[in-house]
């Protein structure tokens, strides 16, 4: 299983065969979902046949999005198609147990993902930890293998990338994403109602959420290292949605002199799910969720571990002080 196939492997692979069910991590993202709807609706135009599946489905922040209706659920008998293609997500656990019981008997596999932790679980394997967005990866595909590019797929790559960037301000953004977005936007992507609908969109119960994290908030005595968290009290509450949280943490990267923030966050499993974000790379986030069995990009990763809440905030926090203590 190599890491390194090219477009034209994969390529040979999308020209042979009919049917493909595209698949994301689980509390699908932007990226996640973009990326599903814009290689899927490619395909699609080329004549294959497509599902799109994912363990939780498509969460409401992302229904505006042209062809979202694709997205499904796992369903609970085994579904038959010539190749699975993973999409955006570092190891073959995050697809979720009831997508994996449903592809478990496909034996083609095509995994495309920038997460630099991903092993190469495919038997092609296309991981660019350069990219910074999986949708910017698949606007290369589909160009290098003169695939079609219908509305839908324009349009879901621009949303997987410019939410995986942060609206292109983070520092994985480059010249090419700047020229993909031109390219994108010349061929009739509508930039203000498509961000308006990404950014100016936010129920109520978003800004609930952010006053009570805003709450649990601590800056350490040297200002380097923001944290809050988010215990199951507070998400049952305010009856909080997994997307509600989606891009919060930046509130308190942009603190000043903050070098690292975490967001903790207590599951209905009582799993504690840990986001990290760096803005120095000499404190790598990857390398610190690592540690914990998680894993992601330098400045930006992540980590499901057991609970208490207490436990895991005292073990991810101690780590990071160990990498800071360097700086």
């Amino acid at each position: 299983m190599s890491n390194s196939s090219t477009f034209q492997e994969i390529g040979a692979w999308l020209d042979q065969y009919d049917s493909f069910a595209l698949l994301s991590h689980v509390r699908p993202d932007g990226d996640a979902i973009g990326s599903q709807i814009a290689l899927g609706f490619a395909l699609e135009a080329a004549g294959k046949k497509v599902r799109l599946i994912n363990e939780d489905g498509l969460p409401d922040n992302l229904t505006f999005m042209a062809g979202s209706d694709r997205i499904e659920t796992p369903p609970s008998a085994p579904i038959d198609v010539d190749v699975v293609i993973a999409l955006d997500t570092a190891t073959k656990p995050r697809l979720g147990d009831n997508v994996l019981a449903a592809v478990g008997h496909c034996e083609r596999w095509i995994n495309i993902d920038h997460h630099k932790s991903n092993p190469g679980y495919g038997n092609l394997n296309h991981i660019d930890d350069t990219s910074p967005a999986t949708g910017q990866i698949l606007y290369n595909l589909i160009n290098a293998l003169d695939l079609p590019m219908p509305d839908e797929t324009r349009d879901a790559i621009y949303v997987a990338v410019s939410t995986d960037t942060g609206s292109f301000q983070y520092s994985g953004t480059t010249v090419a994403t700047y020229e993909m977005a031109a390219d994108l936007t010349r061929k009739g992507l509508d930039v203000g109602k498509i961000n308006s609908l990404t950014y100016d969109n936010h129920p109520m119960r978003r800004v609930e959420l952010m006053r009570a994290l805003l709450n649990t908030l601590e800056v350490q005595p040297d200002g380097r290292l923001a944290h809050w968290e988010l215990t199951w009290d507070t998400v049952t509450r305010l009856e909080v949605k997994p997307e509600d949280s989606e891009g919060l943490i930046d509130i308190i990267r942009a603190i000043q002199g903050v070098i690292v923030a975490v967001f903790f966050e207590e599951l209905h499993d009582g799993k504690i799910r840990v986001s990290m974000r760096s803005k120095d790379r000499r404190i790598d986030a990857c390398k610190v969720c690592m540690e914990f069995g998680g894993g992601g990009h330098a400045l930006a990763a992540g980590i499901r571990m057991p609970g208490p809440l207490s436990d895991a905030k005292a073990k991810v926090l101690a780590v990071i002080e160990r990498e800071m203590a360097s700086l």
